[in-house]
């Protein structure tokens, strides 16, 4: 919720919160973005290498401008902050996350480890390192989920100013088991909030009318079974 509100802030204009929207956006950024990458660099880690962070090789180009452009976030997510515009800054900081899957789908772990197992641990060490600059990046507007996340790294809370720093998790770091750091939001629980605000107005009105409701409510799917004509 937290991060929907801030993601949506007004901060030039009007805005207003749906519960589509909310559902939207914690599918298509919270869960294919963010939870996406988180769950990939993971999972693979403790396929590959039991769950402990690989020695990093030779780095690519591909690998440096990773790398490097965690600190252009960081200046650009202060730069945000400093002037109050905190949705700006938020979508800097999921800048990461996206550009955590992007770097995924260009280097293929999943492929390479056929053949070069020993690129791969460089491949993963880069993304563990965008991980842990998550857990900063995003620390103050998904605390909870941050430190959930923490826990999976085995990670104590970082001081802001490591953000950007590229060796926060050392070659030999244990991690611990980890699960989806975000769930998918059905359409079922999204209508059943919907028709929790349509009771809760209709209620409202009957109240101010001074008007009693002779019979009970209906739901969205009943009163879509009906057959009304005029």
């Amino acid at each position: 919720m937290k991060y929907v509100l801030t993601a949506n802030a007004p901060e030039t204009k009007d805005n207003d919160f749906t519960w589509k929207d909310f559902q939207t956006r914690n599918n298509s950024e919270l869960v294919a973005i963010l939870g996406n990458f988180v769950n990939r660099a993971l999972v693979l880690t403790q396929k590959y290498f039991h769950n402990v962070v690989p020695q990093a090789g030779e780095l690519t180009e591909n690998d440096i401008y990773t790398l490097t452009t965690l600190t252009t976030l960081k200046v650009e997510i202060e730069k945000s902050l400093d002037n109050f515009r905190f949705r700006e800054a938020l979508k800097n900081a999921m800048d990461m996350a996206r550009l955590g899957n992007k770097y995924l789908a260009d280097e293929e772990p999943w492929s390479v480890i056929k053949k070069d197992p020993e690129r791969v641990k460089t491949i993963l060490h880069v993304c563990l390192q965008v991980t842990a600059n998550l857990t900063i990046a995003l620390e103050p507007f998904l605390p909870k989920s941050m430190e959930k996340l923490r826990g999976f790294l085995n990670i104590q809370k970082f001081a802001w100013k490591e953000l950007g720093n590229t060796g926060l998790l050392p070659a030999g770091h244990p991690l611990n088991a980890s699960s989806l750091l975000f769930e998918k939001i059905e359409d079922q629980q999204i209508e059943k909030q919907v028709q929790k605000l349509l009771d809760t107005k209709m209620a409202n009105e009957a109240a101010n009318s001074g008007i009693t409701s002779a019979k009970p409510s209906i739901n969205i799917d009943q009163f879509g079974a009906m057959d009304i004509r005029t």
